[in-house]
Order: structure tokens, then sequence, then C-alpha cells
């Protein structure tokens, strides 16, 4: 693929264009905002990088699009042409989400809330922390990002499992399952992360006949919001099968002010903050993509329409 006309929408157009002058490329390239992008850009560009579609979005003459954002559920929503190439923005999310999953697990681990409250009763109670080496992991997404959170935490000792659509085998994990045998790995489970993507197989597929498996566990969702049933994790929270949850995505984003989940105390919420995707990430990305495009190497990062990741 030659692509020579690029389209660039996004509320910080200004800031891409910085960074992306800084390669020097030897293309012809539009930088706008998402609300002033016409169809004569559409008709002019062959390449569109943008976080999402625009309200106005249409193919055009554009072959290829790349998205700055690892997910790709806002295009996923166009009628795609069958020969334009969508790829995504990939590396960066694994060691940032595995970091916030971490750093949940270990203030787990390691009693902090408990202590914190011993402390402000001036309290001296002997509680031993729980071991990384004692814990079960189960991964739902056995992808790029779930892969390296498996890669991070089994190099903790931890015992990581998977469950993915194929249930083929990965390394760092102990064993990965289909959807459909995920109860044969949940049990003694000491924690639940979901990094799955929004499509049409996986809305509301972690549900109540998913966590009636669970016995205390804490689940961590930095997937997609989408994914997940909510009346079923609300249920499963005040019923015990899940202990805490940490939720970084939701279905409906910003969370409504009115949700139940903002007043649970064994909830902690965070604005979609797991993997922020940086400008210079998204770029370094783009122009990687566009290096092995134009020297016919093999992508790593291209969605697979039907599937929709």
């Amino acid at each position: 693929m030659n692509s020579q006309k690029i389209l660039v929408t996004s509320r910080i157009q200004h800031k891409l264009k910085d960074i992306i002058d800084s390669y020097n490329l030897t293309k012809e390239f539009r930088f706008l905002p998402e609300d002033e992008v016409t169809k004569e850009d559409y008709e002019w560009a062959d390449t569109y990088v943008g976080f999402r579609p625009t309200p106005n979005f249409e193919f055009g003459n554009i072959k290829w699009v790349h998205s700055l954002a690892a997910g790709v559920d806002s295009f996923m929503k166009i009628n795609w042409k069958n020969d334009v190439l969508l790829t995504r923005t990939i590396d960066v999310f694994g060691p940032k989400m595995s970091q916030y999953c971490l750093s949940y697990i270990l203030q787990d681990s390691q009693l902090h809330e408990q202590f914190s409250s011993l402390q402000s009763e001036n309290k001296w109670e002997f509680h031993i922390p729980k071991s990384l080496e004692d814990q079960k992991v189960v991964i739902y997404g056995t992808g790029e990002i779930g892969g390296y959170i498996a890669k991070v935490l089994s190099n903790l000792g931890i015992k990581v499992f998977g469950v993915s659509m194929s249930g083929n085998e990965k390394p760092y994990f102990e064993k990965i399952v289909p959807f459909g045998e995920a109860s044969t790995i949940l049990d003694n489970a000491d924690w639940i992360i979901s990094v799955l993507p929004s499509t049409n197989e996986t809305k509301n597929i972690l549900n109540m006949d998913t966590f009636k498996n669970l016995n205390n566990a804490g689940f961590i969702n930095v997937g997609r919001g989408a994914t997940v049933c909510e009346d079923s994790l609300k249920e499963a929270l005040k019923s015990g099968k899940i202990r805490k949850a940490i939720l970084d995505v939701f279905a409906v984003e910003p969370l409504p002010a009115d949700s139940e989940l903002w007043q649970m105390s064994n909830v902690k919420i965070t604005p979609h903050i797991s993997a922020v995707t940086l400008p210079n990430d998204g770029v370094k990305c783009f122009v990687d993509t566009l290096s092995k495009l134009e020297n016919n190497e093999q992508l790593r990062n291209k969605v697979k329409i039907d599937k929709g990741y």
C-alpha cells in the first residue's frame, strides 16, 4: 500500500501535527478537527488517522484507516468496505493495564485498606498479607493486552489462567479454555480480569452465569463496559460472589451520577484511565505501521473486521 494523502482528525489535531512533523514524512497531510472534515477531504485522502470516525464519516477514496486508540468499537459501527484496511494502536496498552491491575492486586494482598483502618483507630493488630504465589488469576481475553498482563503476573509467581473465543494455548498461561468451559477454571480464583473488546459476541457475556462460579473473588474490568451485565455484577457484589470490583470502563461513560455503583463500598471506580492513549504513542504506532505497509511487512495490529478486534 502506498499512502500519500493522509487525513488526521482529532480534538488535539495541532498536537498530533507537531509530533507527526517531527518524523519528516514525505507525505501530504491535512490536520482537521473532527467537526470540520468535509466530503471533499474524504475524496482527497487515501488514509484516515483518528481516535474515532467523524460524525459525517465516509470512505471516499480512503483505503486505510488507522485508529489511534486500541479499541475500534466506534469504527465497527460503520458498514465496513472489504477493500479498506483497519489497523489500531498496540504495544503501549499492555504495560499500562498490567500496572493498573497489579496496583490493585498488591494493595489488596498487602491489606492496605485494613491496616489504614486500624491505624485510624490507633490499633496494633497482626494480620498476614497474602502471598502472590498463592493466588490464582483468570484473564478474560488472551490477546496482546491479556497476554502482557499474564506475563507480568506470572513472572511474579501468580498462577494465571485464560478464557478466549478459541481456547488456544499461549505463553504465560497455565491453561486457556473457550468461553463454554470457563466454569472449569473459575473455582478458587482470587481475581478475574477482563480485557475483552466490545463486539456482538461479547455483549453482556460476563453475567451471573460467570459470577455464580466465583467465591469471594476480586473483579477488574479494563476492557469494555458493554461486556459486563451490570445488574449481574451488582448482584454478585451483594451476595459475596465478588468481594470487590475495580471498574475502569462502563457501558455508559461517564458513569451516570445516579448509578448505584458509586455508593457501593466494595467498588472502586476510575474514569477510563487504565491505559490512556498519549499522542506520542498513537503517532509512533501509526508511523511504524506506515513503514511496514510500504515495505510489505506483516502487520500485528491489523483488525479482523469479522471479529471486531
